[in-house]
């Protein structure tokens, strides 16, 4: 089994120069497993690092809040002029950088953590809004639903509730050994929580064509119809 970190390890690589503060020539594109693209380039000057990011969802999470997180973790490197075929430019001087080192350091695992903290946005916003719903007593809430189209034919569905957060994963398996596994990995998180020792994991549902009541209404997924390639994933954290 692959156990993946949650920052990017060839970001955090190629930023070395950043800890260091030597002038290096640059221009690497890095592409992960969900489609995100990093560029990272001295397209000027060895001294000057640019860091461009693009990823087919980033305008539904600065729906959701992610500017006032850019702002905050990544600010005064923060571009107005974005680099082309991009979402996001920063650039960083390195003449410019803070003097101590744990804090390059710093900005560095930033950096490598940018899709981690660009997606937990939407997550973040559905557990304060469930907590307002819950200290207020709103029997009825009408919450946000946040649809997060990460990939071409895949989604994330978040939603706060009065008691809980509902996230919902559709995934899409084309090939039939695909769809085998698919379903026998997908199907152990709902039959994990039967076990004593996570009893109290969150409710975990699976659904093979129809989508779950809470998404249902949703116009493209009537579309879809009864579509063998589509399962649906249901995390409810009470």
């Amino acid at each position: 089994m692959i156990l993946l970190d949650y920052h990017n390890v060839v970001v955090e690589e190629t930023l070395q120069p950043l800890v260091s503060l030597e002038a290096t020539a640059l221009d690497s594109t890095v592409v992960d497993f969900d489609g995100v693209v990093y560029r990272i380039s001295t397209p000027t000057l060895k001294t000057v690092i640019r860091f461009s990011l693009s990823w087919q969802c980033f305008n539904e999470l600065v729906k959701w809040g992610a500017n006032d997180m850019l702002k905050k973790y990544y600010g005064p490197y923060l571009c107005d002029e974005v680099e082309s075929g991009y979402n996001l430019t920063l650039e960083f001087n390195l003449k410019e950088l803070p003097e101590a080192k744990e804090d390059r350091e710093e900005l560095v695992n930033k950096l490598s953590l940018i899709k981690r903290n660009l997606l937990a946005q939407p997550f973040e916003r559905a557990f304060t809004q469930q907590r307002q719903f819950e200290d207020e007593n709103q029997p009825d809430p009408t919450p946000d639903l946040m649809q997060i189209q990460y990939r071409e034919q895949e989604a994330i569905y978040i939603q706060a509730q009065h008691d809980r957060v509902t996230v919902i994963f559709s995934t899409l398996f084309k090939e039939e050994t695909d769809k085998i596994f698919g379903k026998v990995f997908l199907q152990e998180f709902v039959d994990a929580r039967r076990r004593p020792a996570i009893q109290n994991a969150p409710q975990v549902l699976y659904s093979n064509k129809e989508p779950p009541l809470e998404i249902r209404h949703l116009p493209e997924l009537q579309s879809l119809g009864d579509n063998e390639e589509i399962g649906y994933v249901t995390f409810g954290q009470h």
